[in-house]
Formats: C-alpha cells, structure tokens, sequence
C-alpha cells in the first residue's frame, strides 16, 4: 500500500502517481500555505496519546510478540511523539541560538531544505514514521521509501496523522518501491532537495550513484556501539547490560555488539567471559528466546567457529539461546546479533588506536570503570569518536531531544535564510 494526499492506496498506482508527481509538489511550495512545528507537534501529540491507550495494539502486539519486545519498552520510546518531547526536540535543535537579525539592515530565519526523500531502514519500525514526523517539523514536503518487509505501521500512524490534521496531506507521501528499482528511487530522489538515509556503508554509496550532485545527502548510521569495563563492573551492571541486550537483539544502532575490557592479560579475559555468560544466560532465561530463524542461523555460525578453532574451542561459550566469543583481538565489529557478543582486550592506552580508524562508525560505548578513572577514560573515548557515553543499562535508551548520531536531524533539514529589511519610506 502506499499513501498519497492523505490517501491509501494500492501499490498499482504507484508507479502513475510517481511519474506525475513533480508538478504537485511545485505546486504545494508555491501554492500551499506552509505547515509549522507547533502544527504538527499538536498533531502528533493525539496520535501519541490514541498509542498509549492501545488504539493500535492491533498493529504493535504482532510486532512486539514476533520480536519478544516486552510492551512498556514501545510505550517508553512512544514519548518521543508526544508533544512534551518534541517541543524539547526543536528548542534544543532549532532554539534561540540562532538571532533573528544580523545588523539594522538584515534579518535571518530558518526555512526547510524543501523535499525530503527519506530511504527508511527496517530494524526498527516506527522509525520511518518517525524519520517523515523530523521532516514536517521543519516544513518539509516528505516522501518516504518504505523499507522491505514494512510492518504497515509507518502508514498506519502517518495516515493517522493526517486524519488529525489534514493540513498535513499535501506533506506527506510514502511510496513502496523495492531497493532494486533503481531507476524509480532515482526519479524521486531528482524531485528532493535532501535525500536522507537510514542505512550502512553499501545503502551509502550506492545512494552517492544515484543522487544529483545538487541535491544534499543526509546520512544516518548503521554504526557501531559496544560495552567497556574494568574488573571493578558489578555483577549487577552486568547483568542490566544483558537486558538490554535481549531487549533491543543488537538491533539498533545504539545496541552494544562486543565487550572490550580494560586488560591485556588472555586469563583474565576469559574469566570475565565466563563471568559474563553465566550472567547472560539467566537474564535471557527470564526474558523469553530471540525470533527462533535467528537462533537457528546463529547456531550453524558458532558451530563453524568451533571447528575452526581447533584448540581454543574454549573460547566459544554458547547455551540457552545466547552466546559470548573471547577474541584474541581488538578489532571493533559486528556481532552475529540476537543475543551474542564478542569479548576482547583494549587496554585503555590503546582505545584511540583502536578506534580511531573506524571514525564516522562509532555512536555509543556502555561504560563501567573505576570512579577515579572515569574521567580519563571517558575523553578517550571521546576523542575517538564516540558520541554516546552511557551507563551499561542504557546504550539502547532513548530520550526526547538527543541527538542522531552526534548531530541535531532539524538543523540538517533546514536552511538559514538571511534577507534584507527594506527601509521605511513612509513619513
């Protein structure tokens, strides 16, 4: 399905409603009165309080249930619609930082980019919906491409959006084009002004193929997050840690996927490995299996680690649906996902060295050393390149008014506009 103007409609009028579609939205810069953030703030508030009182658990159980997402975490990330968090989102992004004059002469406003097509990523749903909702709050004409395997809730909560405010139809369309259709996705990324990416390294260049040098490419993630401790971390910080990681499968940018420890001693690393899964196992064991096509796929992947490791199969610690792999290494990577973690060694002397080349990849580190050490440690990480630094509970936290990756979405999404005050001729 596919929405325009307001309207759902089937996938068989996509491609005519594409192919026409420029002029329309000429004609909504030039014809349609502009749309403002408090506008569409007190739209989204409705629909964030219809969420809460479960007018759309017919769309969210599924979701949460194939993934064993308990429901409090949608309903805590659910804020992130209400009107309290995105007025503290735009005061924080686009506030009074920015002065309205630059002399007697010249006044300055922010104005929006103009067409935004936002290529959506599937890990996480909602966030497509969410993605068009940073556009509108900027003013933006949105068009957004719904990742394969779409839920139908990005549709479901725009459409809401739009019985709430009407106004916002000519603002918001959402097409169905698969990720091969290169020649369509081409078409409507001529048509923006700012095409915005949700997506790793290959979406990325692939998308610099394909995107008019006169149009901006606004780019976010996959990046990379993981855990750093010392021998000092708790049993109990642990043991939060492998909450979340249950809760979000490694699934989000945000999620940890190893454990490096402030060590250079090969004991001491597989001690805390063992340490570590023995912890992982119980949380996991109250918490409920991983999608089981994940489990399974993982399986053979350990299975094959094993056999190659010859002699230190004992390095591979894997049960109960979870697993944790001791690495001789130090290398930052992705993990296997759903509930398996590498562990390896990075003395804090090396973290600059280490993470320092995968610059624009790294996004949070879980953080758990000593009080008197925090502080240094901390800067390194900094330094490095990390833009997250939380507690181990809570790299896959969300909070209203943060920001992506390092940087605040609404300012990518506009423009500053400076423009001359003609003087006063009256007498």
């Amino acid at each position: 399905m596919i929405l325009v103007q307001g309207k759902i409609l089937p996938n068989s009028h996509q491609q005519a409603i594409i192919d026409h579609l420029y002029p329309e939205l000429l004609a909504t810069l030039k014809n349609v009165e502009p749309i403002n953030a408090e506008m569409v703030i007190k739209a989204c508030d409705v629909l964030y309080r219809r969420v809460v009182n479960h007018e759309y658990d017919d769309v969210i159980l599924p979701l949460i249930s194939n993934m064993n997402i308990p429901y409090d975490f949608v309903m805590r990330n659910a804020v992130l619609f209400s009107a309290s968090g995105l007025r503290k989102k735009v005061q924080m992004e686009l506030g009074d930082e920015l002065p309205s004059t630059l002399d007697e002469n010249n006044t300055r406003q922010f104005y929006p980019l103009g067409i935004l097509l936002h290529i959506a990523a599937g890990n996480v749903d909602g966030l497509p919906a969410y993605s068009v909702v940073e556009g509108l709050l900027t003013g933006n004409i949105n068009i957004l491409k719904l990742p394969s395997g779409d839920s139908g809730l990005s549709i479901s909560l725009l459409s809401a959006l739009i019985e709430i405010e009407p106004r916002l139809a000519p603002f918001i369309y959402v097409f169905d084009v698969p990720s091969l259709e290169i020649e369509t996705i081409k078409t409507l990324a001529t048509y923006a002004d700012g095409v915005v990416i949700w997506g790793g390294d290959e979406v990325n260049m692939a998308a610099r193929q394909f995107v008019d040098i006169k149009t901006k490419i606004i780019s976010w993630g996959h990046k990379l997050s993981f855990a750093y401790v010392d021998e000092s971390v708790t049993d109990e910080e642990l043991k939060d840690l492998a909450y979340s990681l249950c809760l979000s499968n490694q699934l989000l940018c945000s999620s940890v996927q190893g454990i490096y420890v402030d060590t250079d001693d090969e004991r001491q690393l597989l001690a805390f490995s063992r340490r570590f899964f023995a912890l992982f196992k119980q949380v996991n064991n109250h918490f409920g299996p991983a999608p089981l096509g994940a489990i399974g796929k993982n399986t053979i992947r350990l299975y094959n680690d094993i056999l190659e490791q010859g002699n230190k199969q004992e390095n591979i610690l894997f049960g109960d649906g979870v697993s944790v792999i001791c690495k001789e290494d130090s290398e930052l990577e992705l993990s296997y996902l759903f509930r398996n973690v590498w562990v390896k060694r990075l003395p804090h002397d090396k973290i600059i060295e280490v993470l320092k080349q995968h610059k624009n990849h790294l996004q949070s580190v879980g953080l758990s050393v000593k009080r008197e050490a925090y502080e240094i440690i901390s800067h390194l990480f900094a330094q490095a390149g990390l833009v997250r630094i939380t507690a181990l509970k809570d790299t896959s936290r969300i909070l209203a008014g943060e920001a992506h990756d390092g940087e605040y979405p609404l300012r990518r999404y506009s423009r500053i506009v400076e423009k001359v005050v003609l003087p006063n001729t009256s007498e």
